[in-house]
C-alpha cells in the first residue's frame, strides 16, 4: 500500500521514476542556480520551448502586456504547497514558529522549491494557452493561474524566483498572512482550487468551489507535455452522491434496481461538474478549427459503476447536460489503478481515498474530492493514510 500524508511534511523519500523530480528536500544551499538549471533540463525532461530561464516573462498581445480578465478565463488556484516541495520549510515553522520560519525564508529565498505533485499539471495547463494563443490571439478565453498562500508576503521573493526559475507564467498571488483564502477564490470566480489542506478543501466545497486535496506521492509516472490529460470519477464527484448514497444504505443489488429505474432521471450536479463545464469550452474553441482529433486537452470518466447495469444514467446526464467525455471506462468495480497507468492523466479526481490510493500506487497524481456519503466510511476505514 503505498503511503501518503494529507501534510506534506510528511513525505516518503523514494525514487521517483519516470518523470524525474528531485526527490530531495529544498534548501541545500550548496547548489547553484545554475546547477539546479542543469538539473531541470537534464531530469525534468524539458523542451528547448520550457528550459528554466531567469527574469520575468510576459505573455504580449499587440505589442501589450495580455492578462485575462477573471470572468473570462478559467481560474485555476494551486497552494504553494502542491505546486512544489516545502517540506523542510514546514518542518521549520512547526518547530520553531513563525519568525524563524521566516527568518529561513527569507536567508533561502535565492534557493528555487523543488517541483510537486501540481507541478505537470501546471506547466500542462501552460501548454494548452500556448495553443489558444496561436488559434485566438486577441482571446481572453484561456487557462489563468492563481498561486494562492497562507505565507507571509516576505516569502513572495522566494516563490517569484522559484516561478521564473521554472519558466513558470504565473503573475496573480494570492498570500494570505495565515488567513483563509476562501474569500479571495470566489473573488477569482476560481473553476478550481488545489491545496494540501483539507480542511480549507471542505471549505471551498461548501461555498460551491469545485475542490480537491492533492498529495505528496513516493512514484509519479511521466505524463504528456503536448497533451493536458484529466480524468474524474463520477458518483459524488461529476454528480451527486444520491446513486452512493443508495449502495451505501442498502447494496448492489438496491443500487442496480435504482438506476434501472431512474434511468430517465438527470442525476444531480456533482462538485467538480463547473470544471469539466470550463474543459469543454476550451476543447471546443479547439473542434471549432478543426482540431478535434489533435485537441491539447482529453478528459476521461473513470467509473466502478457497471456500463450495461448502471451506466446509461451517467452517459445520458452527461448529454443531456451538453458535456463530453473523450473516453469512458466503466470498470463494474474493477480497481482504477491499472486503468489510470495507461491513461495517466496529469489529474485524476475521486472521492474515496480507497481509489486515490490506489492510482497513487500505480504512480498516478490523485486527489481528493471530500464530498458526500463517502466521506464517513473515509474516516473509519482504515486505508493505511496517516491522517
Amino acid at each position: 500500500m503505498v503511503t501518503m500524508s494529507l501534510d506534506p511534511v510528511q513525505v516518503m523519500s523514494g525514487q521517483v521514476k519516470e518523470l524525474k523530480v528531485s526527490p530531495s528536500s529544498n534548501g541545500d544551499s550548496r547548489g547553484s542556480w545554475e546547477e539546479k538549471e542543469e538539473f531541470a533540463q537534464d531530469h525534468l525532461g524539458l523542451s528547448t520551448m520550457t528550459k528554466p530561464v531567469t527574469g520575468r516573462r510576459t505573455r504580449k498581445v499587440e505589442g501589450g502586456v495580455f492578462f485575462p480578465k477573471p470572468e473570462n478565463a478559467v481560474t485555476i488556484a494551486v497552494s504553494s504547497r502542491v505546486l512544489f516541495r516545502t517540506e523542510r520549510e514546514q518542518k521549520v515553522f512547526e518547530q520553531k514558529g513563525v519568525e524563524e520560519y521566516l527568518r529561513y525564508q527569507t536567508e533561502h529565498e535565492n534557493e528555487p522549491f523543488t517541483p510537486g505533485p501540481a507541478f505537470p499539471f501546471v506547466k500542462a495547463l501552460e501548454t494548452v494557452n500556448v495553443r489558444l494563443r496561436e488559434l485566438y490571439p486577441q482571446s481572453e478565453e484561456l487557462f489563468d493561474i492563481i498561486l494562492v498562500t497562507y505565507n507571509h508576503a516576505h516569502v513572495g521573493i522566494r516563490l517569484i524566483n522559484t516561478i521564473n526559475h521554472h519558466n513558470l507564467f504565473i503573475e496573480r498571488f494570492c498570500m494570505t498572512g495565515g488567513s483563509s483564502p476562501i474569500g479571495y477564490l470566489k473573488a477569482w470566480q476560481t473553476n478550481l482550487y488545489l491545496s494540501a489542506d483539507a480542511d480549507k478543501v471542505r471549505e471551498a466545497l461548501a461555498e460551491g468551489i469545485a475542490a480537491a486535496t492533492m498529495f505528496m506521492t513516493e512514484n509519479l509516472t511521466e505524463v504528456s507535455e503536448s497533451q493536458l490529460r484529466v480524468a474524474f470519477d463520477g458518483d459524488a464527484v461529476l454528480f451527486s452522491d444520491e446513486s452512493e448514497r443508495i449502495f451505501k444504505a442498502h447494496g448492489l443489488d438496491k443500487f442496480f434496481e435504482h438506476e434501472r429505474d431512474n434511468e430517465d432521471t438527470l442525476l444531480d450536479h456533482g462538485p467538480l461538474k463547473g470544471f469539466l463545464e470550463a474543459l469543454g469550452k476550451l476543447q471546443k474553441k479547439f473542434y471549432a478549427k478543426g482540431q478535434r482529433l489533435d485537441c491539447p486537452i482529453r478528459t476521461y470518466l473513470v467509473t466502478a459503476r457497471s456500463a450495461a447495469s448502471s451506466g446509461i444514467r451517467a452517459l445520458k446526464t452527461l448529454r443531456a447536460w451538453g458535456l463530453e467525455i473523450d473516453e469512458a471506462l466503466f470498470l463494474a468495480g474493477a480497481p482504477k489503478g491499472p486503468m489510470l497507468e495507461k491513461i495517466r492523466p496529469h489529474i485524476y479526481f475521486d472521492d474515496q481515498m480507497f481509489h486515490v490510493e490506489g492510482a497513487a500506487e500505480m504512480g498516478t497524481v490523485a486527489a481528493h474530492v471530500p464530498y458526500g456519503i463517502a466521506q464517513k466510511h473515509n474516516q473509519t476505514h482504515n486505508t493505511g493514510v496517516r491522517k
